[in-house]
C-alpha cells in the first residue's frame, strides 16, 4: 500500500490543472499541465489499505491500481509501469479518455472524495516515455501462424500487440490514410495529441507488427481474401454507424453527423486539406446530445471561434450527487463538467428537437419544445415551441453499431438484433476462424472495455491457433456490466 495514513492526512482531491480558457481555445495543446510531483505523490498516498480493492472490479481491464498508486508515492516509476503495463497496453490513452468507472469504485470514495486514479495513470505512463522505459518487447521466437486485424482502434491495436508478442505474425488493416482509428482522426487534439499515438505505433513496429493503411477491407480486398491468406481474422472495426433524427427538415445544408464535423477538423489541425472540411467561424452552433462526443464538438466549435454554441439534451440533467438506485461501487450518471463545457457555451435539458427550419435549403434554425414525460415515453410538450437560431447543427446521439462492410455476403458472419457483429463466448463469429472485439461486437461503449476486449480477443485467437495460451483475458464477450459488486 502507499502512505498509510495518507487519506487521513490528505483529504482534498486534487486533480491536474487546466491551462486558462481564454489561452488554451487559442490552439488545439491538450488542456492539461503536468501537476507537481510532490502533489502527485501526496494524491497517490491517499490510497489506502481497503483490504477489498474495489478498484479492480471497478476497471475492466482490472488494472493493480493499490500496487501502482503505492509505487508512484515511493518514487519507483520504472516499477510502476512495469504493473501498469501488465494488464494495459494503453494507458496513455486511457489516462486522457476513459471516464473512470475505477474511481467510482474506489473505496475512500464511500465517505470522501475518491484517490485521483486517473491522474496517477497518465503520469507514470508520461514519465515512462520521457525516460525511455517504454521498449519493444519482441518475441522471442514466431510462431508460424498469421493473424489480420481490421481495424486499428483501440481493441485492434491491443488485440494486435498482444498476437505480436506471442510469436504471431499480425498485419492491422485500416482504411484511412494513418493508424490509429477514432483516436487519430474521432479525438480532438486539445484531448489527447496525436504524439501520443505516434510512439506507440513506433513501439509496435519495432515488435514486429505490420500496418496496412488505405486499405478498406470488404471492397479493395474482400473479408474471404483475409480469411484465405491468415490463419486468422479479428473484426475490430468499431461501432461507427451513426444514429439519425429523421424529423422535417432533416436535408437541410447546415445538418451533419457530428464525426463530419470531428474527422475534418482532425485532419486540418494535422495539417491536411481536406474537401470536406466545416469550418463553424461566426456560426451559431447547435449541438444534439449531451456525451462526450458532444463535448469534442463543443470544444472545437470553440476553437473555431463560433459566434454561440448550444447543447440540447432531451433528458433531465444529471445529478451532481449519486442517486440513490446507483449506490457506490457502481458506476453513476452524473452531472460533469468536461473541459469544454468551461469553456463557454448554453447546455439545456429537457429540450426536444421537433424540427430543423430553413431557408433555400440552408439550415436557419432549430425548433424546439419541453420535454414532458407520457407514458414513460419523452415527448415534445404542446405548445413550448421555440426556434434557436442555428447555421450548424451536429448530431452527436450516439451510435447503432457496425458497418456491414461485406461480412455477411463475403464470410457470412451474423449480427445480432443491436446491430453488433454476432460472436459466441470466445469472441468468435458462426465463420471458424473469424473473431470481433471492442465496440463491433459490444456495440458502441467505453476506451478501456475496448483494450480490455482486444486483449481478450486475442487470448482466444492465440489458444484458437495454438491449442493453449499464456495471455490474459480480462473479459469475457457477454459481460456488459461497467462496475459491478
Amino acid at each position: 500500500m502507499a502512505d498509510p495514513r495518507g487519506f487521513l492526512k490528505v483529504r482534498q482531491r486534487e486533480t491536474q490543472p487546466r491551462r486558462p480558457v481564454p489561452v488554451r481555445i487559442m490552439d488545439w495543446k491538450e488542456v492539461y499541465e503536468a501537476q507537481e510531483k510532490g502533489v502527485l505523490k501526496s494524491q497517490a498516498g491517499r490510497c489506502m489499505d481497503c483490504g477489498i480493492p474495489f478498484c479492480h472490479q471497478g476497471c475492466p481491464l482490472g488494472n493493480l491500481i493499490p500496487e501502482w498508486n503505492d509505487l508512484m508515492w515511493r518514487d519507483k516509476g520504472a516499477e510502476a509501469i512495469e504493473r501498469l503495463h501488465a494488464t494495459n497496453n494503453f494507458p496513455e490513452f486511457t489516462g486522457r479518455l476513459c471516464p473512470a468507472p475505477c474511481e467510482a469504485s474506489c473505496v475512500l470514495g464511500i465517505n470522501q472524495p475518491a484517490v485521483t486514479i486517473k491522474q496517477v495513470e497518465v503520469s507514470i505512463i508520461d514519465e515512462a516515455f520521457d525516460n525511455d522505459w517504454v521498449q519493444p518487447l519482441p518475441p522471442a521466437r514466431l510462431s508460424g501462424k498469421t493473424v489480420a486485424v481490421v481495424g486499428s482502434g483501440p481493441a485492434g491495436l491491443a488485440a494486435a500487440q498482444q498476437l505480436t508478442r506471442v510469436g504471431h505474425t499480425v498485419a492491422v488493416y485500416e482504411r484511412d490514410d494513418k493508424i490509429g482509428g477514432l483516436l487519430r482522426y474521432g479525438i480532438p487534439d486539445f484531448k489527447m495529441e496525436k504524439e501520443q499515438v505516434d510512439r506507440r505505433l513506433e513501439q509496435m513496429k519495432a515488435e514486429g507488427t505490420r500496418f496496412r493503411t488505405g486499405v478498406a477491407v470488404g471492397t479493395d480486398v474482400t473479408w474471404e481474401q483475409l480469411r484465405r491468406r491468415y490463419d486468422a481474422v479479428v473484426v475490430a472495426t468499431g461501432a461507427t454507424v451513426p444514429r439519425d433524427l429523421p424529423i422535417p427538415g432533416r436535408d437541410l445544408e447546415g445538418v451533419h453527423f457530428a464525426m463530419d464535423y470531428l474527422v475534418p477538423s482532425n485532419r486540418v489541425v494535422a495539417g491536411e486539406s481536406p474537401e470536406n472540411h466545416i469550418d463553424a467561424k461566426g456560426k451559431h452552433v447547435v449541438i444534439l446530445g449531451g456525451g462526450d462526443t458532444g463535448a469534442d464538438c463543443i470544444g472545437t466549435a470553440h476553437r473555431h471561434q463560433a459566434a454561440s454554441v448550444t447543447t440540447l439534451a432531451i433528458g433531465k440533467q444529471p445529478p451532481s450527487e449519486r442517486a440513490a438506485h446507483q449506490p457506490w461501487p457502481t458506476f453513476p450518471t452524473l452531472f460533469e463538467m468536461a473541459s469544454a463545457h468551461e469553456e463557454g457555451g448554453e447546455r439545456t435539458y429537457l429540450a426536444s428537437t421537433v424540427e430543423f427550419v430553413g431557408e433555400n435549403g440552408k439550415l436557419t434554425g432549430v425548433k424546439v419544445a419541453e420535454t414532458e414525460f407520457v407514458d414513460g415515453k419523452r415527448l415534445p410538450k404542446a405548445g413550448t415551441e421555440r426556434i434557436i437560431p442555428a447555421d450548424l447543427v451536429f448530431l452527436s446521439l450516439g451510435f447503432t453499431g457496425a458497418e456491414p462492410a461485406g461480412l455477411t455476403e463475403q464470410v457470412s458472419a451474423e449480427f445480432d438484433g443491436r446491430g453488433n457483429v454476432a460472436r459466441d463466448g470466445h469472441y468468435m463469429t458462426n465463420t471458424e476462424g473469424v473473431f470481433v472485439a471492442g465496440d463491433a461486437g459490444r456495440g458502441q461503449s467505453l476506451i478501456v472495455w475496448a483494450i480490455a476486449e482486444g486483449r481478450a480477443c486475442a487470448a482466444a485467437v492465440d489458444k484458437f491457433l495454438m491449442g493453449s495460451t499464456i495471455l490474459p483475458a480480462p473479459v469475457a464477450p457477454t459481460d456488459r456490466a461497467i462496475a459491478v459488486l
